[in-house]
């Protein structure tokens, strides 16, 4: 693992305070994401490292903004944040050591600003979310959230954002990676008042929401949850063709992100009903042999059975 002071050199962050900038991006990404920021450190050319952590850094903090308080509290901090960003876009300035870091960043990476603006304007649909009805409703949600945040993370790692194939193929990762968070992450949102599965799934298996909340485990939830835990996968395994698409000296990286979401597949798949009633967890061992098998050259998923 190169120093961080290396990484900043390799980057070309010569700037005092930029590099402050950066040492406070990667400080909240070690302190929100461990296991992110850990692979990020070992699997990411130098050069690279301050740009990923930064971006993510970015999008994740605004992220939060949007998820704590009550309605009114995270729409207020929400629009005096999305102001502030604008303004530093506008400006090329910003005071906030992570909106400085990742504004050297998108200017570094030439990521094209429809994608901040886009997530922007996405990321209010998380102040109040009233749930989706349909899968063209997820979907949207995809487009609009999802898929500009990987864009300003993932994103960077191709100068001005990549060619179109490669966005289309980020939205697929971002698809099948929403999906195993929403289904991984169940019993904690239901907790906090909220259901990102389509309700429509939920009518086709005969499931009502009580059920969900109370961690009924029933015929109707373990067909639901395998079913939703199927769709991820499928989208999953389409998506691993972004690995193709990166310079060799990336492509680790995004290997150990879809093995990561491919093991979480399969350990929700596993507990079945209890996905309601506890979320799925990492294990550290499991994530340190993922890291290893993400320097293979080949990746391969096979395919998902119910229990697997």
């Amino acid at each position: 693992m190169r120093s961080w002071q290396r990484c900043l050199d390799a980057a070309g962050v010569a700037d005092g305070d930029d590099r402050a900038a950066y040492l406070k991006a990667k400080q909240f990404m070690l302190s929100r994401e461990p296991a992110g920021h850990v692979a990020v450190r070992l699997l990411m050319p130098a050069r690279l490292q301050p740009h990923i952590l930064a971006g993510y850094a970015f999008a994740s903090f605004t992220d939060d903004l949007c998820d704590r308080g009550t309605v009114e509290e995270r729409t207020r901090r929400y629009a005096g944040w999305a102001e502030q960003v604008r303004t530093a876009l506008d400006t090329g300035t910003a005071r906030h050591p992570l909106l400085r870091a990742f504004l050297h960043t998108a200017e570094a990476r030439e990521l094209p600003r429809s994608w901040v603006d886009s997530y922007l304007v996405g990321a209010e649909i998380d102040l109040d979310f009233g749930g989706f009805t349909t899968e063209d409703d997820y979907q949207g949600y995809i487009d609009k959230l999802t898929w500009p945040f990987l864009m300003i993370t993932s994103g960077l790692s191709m100068p001005g954002g990549g060619s179109q194939a490669y966005a289309d193929s980020c939205r697929l990762l971002a698809d099948a990676c929403q999906r195993t968070d929403f289904l991984t992450d169940l019993a904690e949102d239901l907790r906090d008042g909220r259901l990102y599965l389509p309700t429509d799934d939920l009518e086709k298996h005969g499931v009502v929401r009580s059920d969900l909340e109370q961690g009924r485990d029933l015929p109707g939830v373990r067909s639901l949850l395998s079913a939703t835990a199927a769709t991820a996968h499928a989208t999953l395994r389409e998506a691993t063709r972004i690995v193709a698409e990166l310079p060799a000296e990336q492509r680790t990286l995004t290997r150990f992100v879809i093995l990561l979401h491919d093991q979480r597949l399969r350990r929700a798949t596993t507990m079945g009903a209890a996905v309601t009633r506890r979320p799925v967890r990492d294990n550290p061992a499991v994530c340190l042999r993922l890291l290893a098998r993400s320097h293979r050259p080949d990746l391969t998923l096979p395919a998902l059975r119910a229990g697997s």
